[in-house]
């Protein structure tokens, strides 16, 4: 079973034998380093407890930490909208954990940050994270051609989103 964990609970050097595989980073922004090293992983981990990249969470399954999650609310006229994203270490893929993390994620959104609207973006190469995100309840909401660059190449942006049944209106 999947639990969410203050990020400090993971180790950097568990963090960075994780996220350095190229396979992890071609699905992310470019802020995402690759190589990874442990200097990028300390970084992070300071950057985490700073509070500047939203609510950071390691995902575990029983003790073993497997990957890095984060909720990032939206303000000014998207005050109603929070951002997630997630990646899971290779050795754990295919196992329903992605999944299951979203679920804690969306979960996290609506109930403690109390917001109407959760999404993502996913790369159009991405299909086991859009996969994902449509066993966790998203729907595809848009497809932004052409949106993004990334290792030089252009692809869509597919963005999911899905709405708080429970949130209370304005």
């Amino acid at each position: 079973m999947v639990t969410l964990k203050e990020i400090q609970e993971a180790s950097t050097i568990a963090i960075q034998q994780l996220a350095n595989n190229p396979l992890i980073a071609q699905n992310l922004k470019d802020v995402f380093p690759h190589p990874y090293a442990l200097a990028n992983a300390e970084e992070f981990m300071a950057l985490a407890k700073q509070g500047v990249l939203g609510h950071v969470f390691g995902i575990f399954v029983d003790e073993t930490f497997i990957g890095v999650c984060r909720v990032v609310p939206h303000g000014d006229i998207y005050r109603n909208n929070a951002e997630i994203g997630y990646w899971i270490g290779e050795p754990y893929w295919g196992k329903g954990y992605a999944t299951q993390t979203v679920q804690l994620l969306t979960d996290f959104a609506f109930n403690e940050l109390q917001v109407l609207r959760v999404f993502a973006g996913v790369f159009s190469p991405n299909k086991a994270s859009m996969r994902v995100l449509e066993k966790a309840g998203y729907t595809l909401e848009a497809v932004l051609k052409s949106a993004i660059v990334k290792n030089e190449v252009i692809l869509d942006e597919h963005l999911y989103r899905i709405f708080n049944p429970n949130h209370q209106k304005l």
